[in-house]
């Protein structure tokens, strides 16, 4: 019992020193070139993107293997696959391309990217400034950190999106996703802020997107009806840490949280909650499925939300989807939410501008698992009776981060409203 004993307390010590090690490496301050570019000061008239930045590859140098590209273990194959949409590499250098099992119909091998590549991802950000998209939100998922590999292609991934958003002129914020987090982790959370803010210097760069003077985080997954391990308490806690660290707080929500149904916890302490924030963000993919849908959306939901927020001197930001996809993830019908060659989407910016809204989030940049992916995307996809694909209706592989760029331009005012969607 004794030797048991003494080998686990080396083995935390093993532990906590490549943690530190790991940190260490990974989190230090910007100090490379910056180009002047999207105005950091504020989140109203912008729209921002969701940058989930989890893809990895077998030799990417993360020692991960393959994430979020396949459903199990080993590699990327037609027994194997989580993805709906074909990202488009063709403008990706050789070495920012991993061969996959898949082949399209001329032979060539089907290949995909690792977002742990500074290359792709300072690829990704200059996309959306050739396209005037304002910036993104990274997402860091804080419950599968503590394996030092995972903190360590984490926090790369970050380093490289404050990186890339600094050369691109593009503005960037984190947004932690509480999902999987267990139940009184949190203390997790408000130490990992703290490790960024002393050791990265997060918040303070140049690029570092900031809301009403203070540098804003958003937090991902508060009021969720779905069985979660952390509290409201635990969320309070999070949001009374950030805020007295002196930061502007965007709490990503439940569809319905303001009338406490479907999605949502039907809990008396949660608009105390929500209403400590500065900006309230409900999620919306998957909850209408049409123009219409989404019009309608927009004035019986969206728009009561958004006065509610006003009414209470908190900002609103409506999320919007291109479409959606999770068969290959899931089993689901594929492509249970058709784009419609653009129309989808651009009804759900001129939806949210008709009601008011002045400041919008797209979901997402780059989620080809959910079939929401707004980056180029390909109609070449890998040819197999196996594994269907999502392709782009014909519509060129930047068509959505062009008509993107056109919604944040719709959104300022600088479109009429009624502009129809962009054609090709």
């Amino acid at each position: 019992m004794v030797r048991l004993i003494v080998f686990l307390l080396c083995a935390s010590q093993v532990i906590a020193a490549t943690r530190e090690e790991v940190l260490a490496q990974t989190l230090a301050p910007y100090n490379g070139p910056s180009e002047r570019g999207v105005d950091v000061s504020t989140l109203t008239n912008k729209v921002v993107c969701g940058y989930q930045g989890w893809f990895h590859c077998e030799g990417d140098g993360a020692e991960r293997g393959w994430v979020h590209w396949v459903k199990g273990k080993g590699p990327m194959g037609p027994d194997n696959v989580k993805v709906d949409l074909w990202p488009d590499v063709s403008e990706l250098s050789a070495e920012e391309k991993f061969d996959t099992a898949f082949k399209h119909r001329d032979g060539r091998t089907a290949q995909v990217f690792s977002s742990s590549n500074k290359a792709t991802v300072q690829r990704h950000f200059e996309w959306m400034k050739q396209h005037g998209i304002d910036g993104a939100m990274v997402q860091r998922f804080v419950a599968g950190m503590r394996d030092p590999r995972v903190l360590r292609s984490t926090n790369v991934v970050l380093a490289n999106c404050r990186e890339a958003a600094h050369r691109s002129g593009r503005a960037y914020a984190l947004m932690y996703d509480l999902s999987g987090l267990g139940a009184n982790k949190m203390d997790e959370v408000i130490e990992d802020w703290r490790e960024l803010r002393t050791r990265m210097k997060l918040g303070e760069d140049a690029a570092y997107l900031h809301h009403r003077g203070k540098p804003l985080v958003a937090v991902w997954g508060i009021g969720f009806n779905d069985k979660r391990a952390y509290t409201l308490e635990e969320c309070r806690k999070l949001i009374e840490a950030l805020k007295a660290d002196g930061c502007a707080v965007m709490l990503g929500t439940p569809t319905y949280w303001r009338e406490q149904k479907n999605d949502a916890a039907k809990d008396a302490a949660l608009h105390e909650v929500l209403a400590l924030a500065d900006v309230i963000s409900p999620w919306m993919v998957g909850r209408y499925n049409s123009p219409e849908r989404a019009q309608h959306h927009a004035q019986t939901v969206a728009k009561p939300d958004l006065d509610w927020c006003k009414s209470r001197g908190l900002d609103y930001l409506p999320v919007v989807f291109p479409g959606f996809s999770w068969h290959n993830m899931y089993g689901a019908p594929l492509n249970s939410i058709p784009r419609l060659k653009g129309e989808f989407l651009w009804s759900q910016f001129q939806a949210n501008k008709r009601i008011g809204a002045n400041m919008i989030y797209v979901a997402m940049f780059d989620e080809v698992d959910e079939g929401t992916a707004i980056f180029k995307c390909t109609n070449d996809t890998p040819a197999t009776e196996q594994v269907p694909f999502v392709d782009c209706e014909g519509l060129p592989s930047d068509f959505y981060l062009r008509l993107t760029g056109l919604g944040a331009k719709l959104l300022r005012g600088e479109l009429p409203v009624d502009t129809p969607v962009l054609k090709e």
